[in-house]
Parts: C-alpha cells; sequence; structure tokens
C-alpha cells in the first residue's frame, strides 16, 4: 500500500468511530408537559434550561426538548402524555400533580421527573418520599405541610377572622388533600369553614357568588385551573372584599393579597439536576423524592389598599418580597 492510501485509511478509521458513536448515540430527548401556558411557566422554565446548560445540557445541541402545553385544560395532558410516550422519549418532565398522573398513567418504563406535586405520596405518585420505587422522582411542594403557616398568616393580618372560604379543584388530587389539610387546621384554630369546589372556570363566578357575605377571607388551594384563572380570581375576591391566600406568587403578581409556599425557581433548578443523573444513568425509583429549602411570603401592598387592610411595619419585615 502506497503511504499517501495508508494515510487516507487511517484518517478514515479514526474518524469512523466517532461517525459510528453519533449515529448510535443520538441526543437524548426531554418531553416536557406542562399544566399551564409557556408565558405563564417562562420564569420557572428558564431556570430549569439554565442549571441544565451548566450541567452540559444545551438544548439543541446536546439535548432535544418536545413542549407541551395544556392550558389548564386538565383533559389535554393524558393525550399529551401519550404522545411522549409513542415518540420514545428519555425523560418526561411534569409540573403539578395532574400531569405527572397523566404521565404515570402512560408509562411505567419511561423516567418521570416531576418539578412539583403537592403531595407525591397522597397523590399516588411515588410509594414514599425516601424510596418512590416505580418511574418517578422530583420535588415535593409539601402543599399540605404548609397549610397551617398559610392560615396562621391569613389569621395575623385579618383582624377578627372567624370564618374562612377554602376553594379548590377538587378533581386534582394534591388540591383535594391541601383542601382537607386546609380545613383541620382551620378548624384547630377556631375558624369555621365554607368549602367552595371549582371543576371549570365557568364556575369560579358562580363561587363567589355563594361565598358573598359568608366568610372573611379565602384560602386557595393550588391547581392549573386556579392559576390559569387567577386574574379571574383576584378581580372577584377583590369585588367580594376577601382577603386572599395562595400557594405561590403569581397569584399575587396578578393582584391576589399573599402567598406563602416553596420558591419555584429553586425547585426548577433542582429539577434539572434531577434530571442530569437519569440522564447519566440513575433509576428514579432510586432517588428519594426531594423537598423544599426556601419559602417565600409574598405580599400585594396595591391589593390590601383596595380591601382596607392595614399591613402591619412587622408583618412586612416578615415578607420576602413586597409589591407595591
Amino acid at each position: 500500500m502506497r503511504r499517501r492510501e495508508f494515510v487516507t485509511f487511517l484518517g478514515g478509521a479514526a474518524a469512523w468511530p466517532l461517525a459510528a458513536w453519533a449515529q448510535q448515540t443520538p441526543k437524548p430527548t426531554i418531553g416536557y408537559l406542562g399544566p399551564n401556558t409557556r408565558s405563564l411557566d417562562g420564569q420557572r422554565l428558564v431556570a430549569f434550561l439554565e442549571r441544565l446548560r451548566n450541567l452540559g445540557w444545551i438544548e439543541g445541541r446536546t439535548i432535544d426538548i418536545e413542549y407541551r402545553w395544556a392550558e389548564g385544560r386538565n383533559d389535554r395532558l393524558s393525550e399529551f402524555a401519550a404522545e411522549f410516550v409513542q415518540r420514545k422519549v428519555s425523560i418526561i418532565v411534569t409540573s403539578a400533580t395532574p400531569p405527572t398522573v397523566a404521565a404515570k398513567q402512560a408509562t411505567s418504563v419511561i423516567p418521570i421527573v416531576f418539578a412539583s406535586v403537592g403531595d407525591p405520596v397522597g397523590a399516588g405518585v411515588v410509594d414514599s418520599l425516601a424510596r418512590p420505587g416505580g418511574n418517578a422522582t422530583g420535588l415535593s411542594l409539601q402543599a399540605t405541610d404548609a397549610a397551617g403557616k398559610r392560615l396562621e398568616l391569613l389569621r395575623d393580618l385579618v383582624p377578627g377572622l372567624r370564618r374562612l372560604a377554602t376553594m379548590a379543584n377538587s378533581a386534582n388530587p394534591s388540591a383535594a388533600l391541601e383542601m382537607r389539610e386546609a380545613e383541620t387546621t382551620a378548624r384547630a384554630l377556631g375558624l369555621e369553614t365554607i368549602r367552595s369546589e371549582i371543576l371549570h372556570g365557568a364556575d369560579i363566578a358562580p363561587a363567589f357568588d355563594a361565598l358573598k357575605g359568608r366568610v372573611e377571607a379565602l384560602y386557595v388551594c393550588n391547581d392549573p385551573l386556579a392559576v390559569t384563572n387567577r386574574v379571574r380570581i383576584n378581580i372577584l375576591a377583590v369585588g367580594v372584599r376577601l382577603p386572599t391566600m395562595f400557594v405561590s406568587r403569581e397569584y399575587v403578581d396578578a393582584g391576589g393579597l399573599m402567598s406563602y409556599g416553596a420558591n419555584f425557581l429553586d425547585l426548577y433548578r433542582r429539577t434539572a439536576e434531577l434530571v442530569d443523573k437519569i440522564l447519566r444513568g440513575a433509576k428514579p425509583g432510586d432517588i428519594p423524592v426531594e423537598q423544599p429549602t426556601k419559602f417565600d411570603l409574598v405580599i400585594n401592598l396595591t391589593t390590601a389598599k383596595a380591601l382596607g387592610l392595614t399591613i402591619p411595619e412587622s408583618f412586612l419585615l416578615r415578607a420576602d418580597e413586597v409589591i407595591e
């Protein structure tokens, strides 16, 4: 063999394994199943993608991501989850309980990482926090555990609070659990409770009509239906002069009075870290479900003024953020 031909052969032989590797190991694909809209989840998604990038997973280069947004319509989730299974994505990433339940029902094989489920054990998503088992793991909101703290804050802020309404989409297992926990805690604090269940956006206005003049504050349980309709809920609440308590700041940005709950940006960054572990070979059932480590109290002063509430300086000092 001539020298030039030999060198050409060696060059081709050296390049072949790389080409073959590229063909045999395509980029992994994440199926991102969101309960709301991309704009609503925008900041959380940025936190998730930035942390993935820091870990070496760059969208479009080392990993592909397919997005599906239910826009607050839980009836679309099963269809989207089935589509991800059909497309054989590498991992399904979910946010909130309904998308996670839909993904679990669609597959017992594809790994599922949830960014925020109110009560993963109570909703039947995992066997236990320490040992999830199955094909899912992620971050728990501990929404039910923090219900008592929310009610204490609401009682501190609303003088003479005696009657409380709890509003939830009872079709969402986590929201239903949170509602029951809030009611139990309210009774322990000596508060009367009235349950207000909503299943569709059309149920919200009649629910407020039924509450008018009967309660002095409203606790809204976290749910995609509620967050999608947060502006409507807040307008109606101010209209009947009801102080409101929520789980996350999105509601307060939209005119709610107050929220107390896990810092979602932190949860989404940590979700990316769990995705990284699984892409590198870990099994989701062996990865303990993580709990929040950062909690935020957010208050909307403009809404407080509209309701005629005076926020004590000592209370404002406890807040992580005050919206004016």
